[in-house]
């Protein structure tokens, strides 16, 4: 069997309990290189064979899984945040299946997630916005052409960027070309929840030149919206714990 398991942000404490019980329980474990906290490899057990995918390629990958199959043992593909945003899972799901080996998905807490947490901020602010983008800029790897970073951003959705953290310049470019503006907020989140955390507020007009003097290039996310903005008066108050409001389980005060 083969378990794909969600490592979390980063904070080994962070993973779920049922993958953390399933690293304890596995023969074999393939990790996603520096992108996985290796403190995680510390929950296998004794004896439990551990690879870096960073160093393999998708066919090597699934060797390892099929000899391990082979010989009724348990694997564990650790992936790291949520294994089904920019896992790459879908390409090993369809060899696998191809194989007619089976598997099973443990969802995990992405780094959108941690870093928000990190910032302390709330992603859909009634008012502000009830939409969250999560995005890359093009770069090596393309995007479809009605997902480019320019069209999305006419939206002005509170908005995540993956994966783009070593093109600053392109995305500060692109941003504008949308319903952003110079002075919208933004933030660089560098390693969310690893002990080497870095948290860098800005606004888009600035976010190249920050990110180039903090030297802030890869690993990180790029947080962009109205969210970020510690305006008291900038959203409205949620309906659902308003006294004057009425829901299935209380009465409100509103005629």
């Amino acid at each position: 069997m083969i378990h794909f398991v969600g490592a979390g942000p980063g904070a080994p404490d962070l993973i779920t309990l049922r993958g953390a019980k399933l690293l304890g329980e596995a023969d074999c474990v393939i990790y996603a290189g520096s992108l996985v906290n290796p403190a995680l490899l510390d929950l296998t057990r004794e004896g439990c064979l551990c690879y870096n995918s960073a160093e393999m390629t998708l066919e090597e990958v699934l060797s390892v899984m099929k000899e391990m199959e082979g010989a009724g043992k348990t694997t564990v593909r650790l992936h790291t945040g949520d294994p089904s945003v920019y896992g790459a899972i879908r390409e090993q799901m369809d060899a696998l299946e191809a194989e007619n080996i089976a598997y099973d998905t443990v969802p995990g807490v992405s780094s959108f997630c941690g870093a928000a947490a990190a910032l302390g901020e709330e992603y859909t602010l009634p008012g502000v916005s009830q939409s969250v983008i999560l995005t890359r800029i093009a770069g090596r790897t393309p995007v479809p052409e009605g997902e480019r970073l320019e069209l999305l951003a006419t939206h002005g959705a509170s908005m995540v960027l993956f994966l783009s953290a070593g093109m600053l310049p392109q995305v500060q470019a692109a941003l504008l070309e949308g319903a952003y503006t110079e002075d919208t907020p933004a933030a660089l989140v560098y390693k969310a929840t690893w002990p080497e955390e870095r948290l860098l507020r800005c606004t888009v007009g600035t976010l190249a030149q920050r990110g180039a003097e903090a030297e802030i290039n890869k690993t990180a996310l790029v947080l962009v919206g109205e969210f970020l903005s510690h305006s008291q008066e900038g959203y409205q108050r949620s309906k659902l714990y308003d006294p004057s409001f009425t829901t299935g389980y209380r009465k409100g005060t509103a005629p």
